[in-house]
């Protein structure tokens, strides 16, 4: 055996075992926890309260929930407008700890970090103690994010002091969906075939039309359509 080509060959394998820590992330373990989310994909309609069933302080809002897909990241975009409690985050997934990361744009273009776990069909978030201490905050933040079902949605924020042990409500947003009869569970509407959720966009491929659910989706099968349909059928 030719002794260089051998060298070569050992020097080769260990680069790639170096190079280990620095391999993209599992993001199709990154996918399959936010796949509970595709119930959100799409816009909504949201009433704010202070306090449930009272008119006072309250106000509207929309909201859009879009899949985003990086080249080492698979995240839920959340966009609020006319917000009074929230603007803008990027809802994202770690496989290995199993938790759930916001990163959070508040309307005073201020940010927040808030981290959670699922709890049957609500998601609850709470500013991190790092990013409390660094930004000298008086308050601990929680945000809770209710599923109840494919058109209605409910987000409470809360706060306390760290001397406190509850949380007290600080207002809580109701949301419909803006097309409730693209979101029946069961019904056989069309299929986004990059996330499994409701298609309400269609896509062309060599002269076959598909769907996606929006605007994140039809972005990664216009970049990967070949690959996208072997996932999909392969599923």
């Amino acid at each position: 055996m030719d002794r260089s080509w051998a060298w070569g060959l050992v020097i080769l394998t260990a680069c790639v075992l170096l190079r280990g820590d620095s391999m993209p992330p599992d993001v199709a373990a990154q996918k399959a926890g936010l796949a509970d989310f595709n119930s959100l994909i799409g816009g909504w309609r949201g009433v704010g309260q202070v306090r449930r069933s009272s008119t006072s302080g309250a106000w509207t809002e929309t909201a859009e929930w879009v899949w985003h897909f990086g080249p080492q990241e698979v995240a839920v975009d959340y966009v609020v407008k006319d917000g009074k409690l929230f603007e803008s985050g990027r809802l994202s997934y770690a496989p290995v700890t199993k938790e759930y990361t916001l990163a959070a744009v508040l309307p005073d273009k201020s940010k927040q970090t808030l981290v959670g776990t699922m709890d049957g069909n609500k998601l609850v978030l709470t500013t991190t103690e790092k990013d409390a201490a660094q930004k000298e905050m008086a308050e601990i933040h929680r945000m809770t994010i209710t599923r109840l079902s494919p058109i209605r949605t409910l987000v409470l924020f809360e706060k306390r002091t760290p001397a406190q042990e509850r949380f007290s409500r600080v207002a809580e947003v109701g949301y419909t969906r803006a097309d409730a009869h693209l979101a029946r569970e069961g019904g056989n509407g069309p299929e986004c075939v990059v996330t499994g959720g409701v298609g309400t966009i269609t896509v062309m491929h060599k002269g076959k039309t598909y769907y996606v659910c929006c605007t994140g989706c039809k972005q990664a099968f216009e970049d990967d359509p070949e690959g996208i349909l072997a996932e999909y059928f392969a599923q």
